[in-house]
């Protein structure tokens, strides 16, 4: 069984196995596509764009996260439990204590992002803490602060910048070829069309599939490891099924940071068929019986 030891040993190893994958893979395109085309600036744009988008994606991945869902700084006076909750458990888990941020959002979610744990930040949705009990809050808050002990954070967070640059990837080849000039009727234009046309829906795809690459085992390692913080399974096995019972979206969410939320953000209607197929999370009924059936 995996520990929190070699999660994190592992995460270590996947987010740079996936940054430099990222940097060959946009510089063997950038070469490819500039011999093809004949554009000989493709190559030198893609080996400077896929160095910004790796060094970009380990030092402001959690302020692009942050800002996409519309989090901000929590204030001690206004969130006194909060932060008396994460001060407590940080200190028992022997972590620095993480930046806390709120989402003004009334469904109840949380997430964990950073590089490392001293650049941790532990963002809830303020729906979470208006519907959830202290020792359901301590339930949630240690699952976020195991994602940070084991690293989780920062190979989430990674993923949701590089698998986002698919997609800008695509917008660029897109307007090349409706923008530019001579081209867009040439050979090399209709080559950049179709390319367009493929990223355009191969990249809600691959981002589905790296997500899902790296492991819903981490969403029970991090319950597990959260109850043993707790010692007090129950605390966040109640939280999940306010979470669950809630249905409703979280309004600022994306498939490109749906699978860092402690549940799918997407509400009820976001667990319908072909969803079911490509979930981020392990199904809460699934992550109830572990946490019940844990003896600690």
């Amino acid at each position: 069984m995996a520990t929190l030891y070699t999660q994190a040993s592992k995460n270590r190893y996947k987010t740079w196995l996936l940054m430099t994958g990222f940097l060959v893979a946009v510089i063997a395109l950038g070469w490819y596509f500039g011999l093809v085309l004949d554009l000989a600036y493709l190559l030198p744009l893609a080996i400077v764009f896929s160095l910004v988008m790796n060094v970009a994606s380990y030092w402001w991945s959690d302020k692009i996260v942050l800002k996409m869902s519309g989090a901000r700084p929590a204030e001690r006076e206004e969130f006194h439990d909060f932060y008396t909750v994460t001060e407590n458990l940080a200190i028992a888990a022997g972590l620095p204590l993480p930046k806390l941020y709120v989402i003004d959002d009334p469904s109840p979610n949380a997430f964990a992002t950073g590089r490392d744990k001293e650049h941790a930040v532990v963002a809830v949705t303020t729906g979470l803490l208006e519907v959830l009990e202290r020792n359901e809050l301590e339930g949630v808050v240690a699952h976020e602060l195991a994602h940070i002990g084991n690293r989780d954070i920062l190979l989430q967070t990674v993923v949701v910048v590089l698998v986002g640059f698919v997609a800008l990837l695509s917008d660029f080849f897109i307007r090349s070829s409706l923008f530019g000039g001579g081209n867009r009727d040439s050979k090399a234009g209709g080559y950049l069309i179709i390319i367009g046309i493929v990223l355009a829906i191969l990249a809600p795809i691959s981002a589905t599939l790296i997500q899902l690459a790296i492991s819903r085992k981490r969403e029970f390692l991090a319950d597990a490891s959260g109850a043993l913080l707790t010692r007090y399974p129950e605390g966040l096995a109640r939280a999940l099924e306010k979470i669950s019972a809630s249905g409703r979206p979280v309004q600022r969410a994306s498939n490109a940071t749906a699978h860092m939320y402690i549940m799918s953000p997407f509400g009820a209607g976001g667990q319908q068929a072909l969803h079911k197929l490509f979930m981020t999370h392990p199904p809460v009924e699934e992550r109830l019986a572990a946490l019940r059936g844990l003896n600690l």
